[in-house]
């Protein structure tokens, strides 16, 4: 049995309605849970980059590469190494707070580089752009002091030194 690991694929794809429905289904539709999906335009008119997340063995890995090149509207897969990526997602994280521990929360903030990006009497809103580790850290971090809301990005990676997905 083949060891399962977190696998990162950087899908261009044409920009149009229904591209992401069909993408997602595809892996749906074979069995494989996705972790993580980002999709946003490139510097390409008319081109999406997916970034994907999926956990899975070297055989499903190559089923998903060669079942994502036979769709019309991916232009290119590239499978990206964890040693040779560079990986960041978004998490904004509402956290309340009181007069008493106000000072805490911005000092834990501060120890991850989160920026408050909106406070009110009951509570601080939180900015943080990392690893998928860091957010996890800090979200448990500020667990004591109630989270009251909380939304992540999914991860968004691209391959590290200069070559790029356009690259054969």
């Amino acid at each position: 049995m083949e060891n399962i690991k977190e696998r990162t694929l950087s899908v261009l794809v044409d920009n149009s309605a229904g591209v992401l429905t069909r993408i997602s289904g595809l892996f749906s539709r074979r069995g494989y849970n996705i972790k993580s999906l980002a999709v946003g335009e490139t510097e390409r008119e008319g081109v999406s980059r997916m970034t994907v997340i999926v956990s899975c063995d070297d055989r499903a890995l190559s089923q998903i590469v060669a079942q994502l090149q036979k769709q019309e509207c991916v232009r290119r897969v590239r499978v990206l190494e964890n040693a040779n990526q560079i990986s960041r997602e978004l998490l904004l994280i509402k956290v309340s707070t009181n007069a008493q521990n106000r000072t805490q929360v911005i000092e834990i903030a501060n120890i991850f580089r989160a920026r408050v990006i909106d406070a009110s009497p009951g509570s601080l809103t939180l900015e943080l752009t990392g690893e998928a580790d860091k957010s996890a850290a800090l979200f448990e971090m500020l667990g004591e002091f109630g989270i009251l809301e909380s939304t992540r990005t999914g991860a968004v990676a691209v391959e590290r030194g200069s070559g790029t997905i356009y690259d054969e």
